[in-house]
């Protein structure tokens, strides 16, 4: 509740509108006086720049990309599933194999019986090319498309399983194991630390950014064309700049996020694991983004001080 306040707070004294008062009623004020203003403004920043935002997920890792510091963490390196946060790997792999996208690719039976039963709108017998399946696959986390992938890898698909984990392994990745390649199995799984990695990977892929990011995307099926849409609603944002994202969800993981944003000025790498609620984990990256946007204006808020007071 005090980041809270102190938020109110810092909103009320450095609105546009409030600036421009205060620089066009300035002549009025001591020197004293404005220093006071200053002052308060500064300090409710601080505060809510100091005091960390409370966020439902339960293993967390913030990083800026560049420097590689630790913005904010919360249990980085304890080890649960991941769930389609697992279908990253398997489209980087896939790519890194640089097999024909344009190439059809038909839905079977194998595609259909996978670790559980989830809904898809592809059915045995369905003809899409391996481009349409990654991005349905990124965006709106098909599990069939990214099985149909991995199993079409070159070797078949334990020679993609086996790619994912050398992959692993050449990142880093060394609290992180792949059994399957759509993260049903509650066996896919990784940390904090591992997945930031992976987000840093996979988002130099210009594939990989560009169908993680898309809203919707339309595909033909049978005689009819049917509309996809992203499984992250904060792609269409407007507040958000998003570089990549991928969401996950199964019951042993809980809600998983992961993304990599420009968040003031700077690519900013969000982890996101074992939340409860269908929207926490969207709540808490906006928590983490205003926490940030808090911060960044700590370094910048001032009001100009006249030397000479009014008589």
């Amino acid at each position: 509740m005090r980041v809270l306040a102190s938020c109110f707070l810092l909103l009320s004294l450095v609105t546009l509108p409030t600036f421009a008062h205060a620089a066009s009623h300035h002549k009025h004020l001591s020197k004293k006086a404005a220093k006071r203003q200053v002052d308060v403004v500064e300090a409710a920043v601080a505060e809510a720049s100091q005091n960390e935002p409370l966020l439902a997920s339960n293993e967390v890792l913030v990083i800026d990309e560049e420097t590689q510091d630790v913005l904010l963490s919360k249990n980085p390196t304890q080890v649960n599933p991941i769930a389609s946060i697992t279908k990253l790997m398997t489209s980087l792999v896939v790519l890194e194999a640089d097999q024909p996208m344009d190439q059809t690719i038909e839905i079977t039976d194998e595609d259909e019986i996978l670790e559980r039963q989830s809904y898809s709108r592809l059915k045995r017998g369905m003809r899409l090319t391996r481009a349409e399946l990654l991005h349905l696959a990124l965006m709106a986390s098909e599990n069939r498309a990214a099985h149909a992938i991995a199993r079409t890898y070159p070797g078949g698909l334990s020679a993609c399983i086996e790619a994912m984990n050398a992959k692993a392994l050449e990142l880093g990745m060394n609290s992180t194991h792949y059994v399957e390649p759509t993260g049903l199995s509650e066996l896919n799984v990784s940390n904090p630390e591992d997945l930031a990695k992976l987000v840093i990977q996979a988002s130099s892929n210009p594939t990989i950014r560009e169908y993680s990011t898309d809203d919707r995307f339309a595909v033909q099926l049978g005689r009819r064309m049917v509309d996809f849409h992203t499984t992250d609603r904060l792609v269409a944002n407007p507040s958000w700049t998003i570089v990549l994202q991928k969401t996950g969800y199964i019951v042993e993981a809980g809600r998983c996020l992961v993304m990599k944003a420009i968040i003031e000025n700077r690519a900013t790498v969000i982890v996101l694991m074992n939340s409860t609620g269908t929207q926490t984990r969207l709540a808490d990256a906006q928590r983490i983004k205003s926490w940030l946007d808090v911060r960044a204006t700590k370094v910048n808020t001032s009001l100009p001080v006249d030397p000479t007071p009014s008589l």
